[in-house]
């Protein structure tokens, strides 16, 4: 495929992904007080109780224009298999002059890591309040290309380094973490300019890479015992498939076996869009997790 023809599907698949409606939630609950520090949540449309609760993290490289909204009918679509869903709102990079030159920064440090972690530790309380068909027990994390970085981050927190406000004693009572086109392996990321330098913005800007990337790089936070899994298209322009599979190597090389599934003719956005094949495998790999 040419250039140019892989430009112009990408194009569509974000347009397909993006054309859904928002599905509003069946009940919402502050984890804070600043207004982005929210969750979403969707029961099992079935009806049953004792679902597993999945925890959705959006992407959209960290940016401010892109919240929880967006990945609504992936949301629904999950509740629509039988699972019990919570979105996470969280604060993302805005007019912030060193973190930028010009045009939302990706992220806010350490406000986007401030908010990941509030919300996780609020989940089973919030989740057992506001989601009564949901099983706490059974927490699968996923989340979606920059959300796939938190995800991966969430599940990390106890190999977080030595006096890092994130860190937890043990590791979090999770069954498992799917990240989905994730911005998981920084180094390389950065190498191929991801969603235009993303990955340095977030951090504060190039000089604080060094110093930052090890409290918020996924493949610098390894091995962390939790099952986790990867879903990757191998036609993915916004973030290419060598960031998953350095991460993947990463792991392997820390002793840690991660899965990675890799979808033929699929690009960055059919994984959160309901109406494509591959969003169904995503479902398959938290099932495969959670039940």
């Amino acid at each position: 495929m040419s250039d140019s023809a892989a430009r112009d599907r990408d194009a569509a698949e974000e347009e397909s992904a993006l054309a859904h409606p928002v599905i509003a939630p069946d009940r919402s609950a502050a984890y804070g007080s600043h207004p982005d520090q929210v969750i979403d949540f969707y029961a099992p449309r079935d009806g049953r109780t004792g679902a597993p609760l999945v925890v959705l993290l959006h992407g959209g490289a960290w940016r401010a224009p892109y919240d929880r909204h967006h990945v609504s009918p992936l949301a629904d679509f999950l509740a629509r298999r039988g699972f019990a869903v919570a979105s996470v709102e969280y604060r993302r990079g805005g007019g912030i002059p060193h973190q930028h030159d010009g045009g939302p920064a990706a992220g806010r440090w350490p406000e986007t890591f401030d908010d990941v972690a509030a919300a996780m530790d609020a989940m089973p309380v919030l989740a057992g309040r506001e989601l009564p068909q949901a099983d706490v027990r059974r927490i699968v994390v996923t989340g979606h290309s920059a959300g796939g970085q938190l995800a991966l981050w969430a599940a990390a927190r106890h190999v977080l380094p030595e006096g890092s406000p994130w860190r937890l004693p043990a590791p979090p009572p999770l069954r498992g973490v799917v990240a989905l086109a994730p911005i998981a392996d920084f180094a390389t990321a950065a190498e191929l300019d991801v969603c235009s330098g993303a990955v340095h913005q977030l951090l504060g800007g190039e000089g604080e890479f060094a110093e930052r990337s090890g409290f918020a790089d996924p493949a610098a936070l390894l091995p962390t015992g939790i099952a986790t899994a990867v879903v990757q298209g191998l036609c993915d322009l916004t973030v290419p498939p060598a960031v998953a599979e350095a991460f993947v190597d990463a792991a392997a090389k820390g002793g840690e076996m991660v899965g990675l599934t890799l979808l033929e003719e699929v690009g960055h956005f059919p994984l959160i869009d309901p109406s494509a094949d591959a969003c169904a495998v995503v479902a398959e790999e938290l099932a495969q997790l959670a039940w």
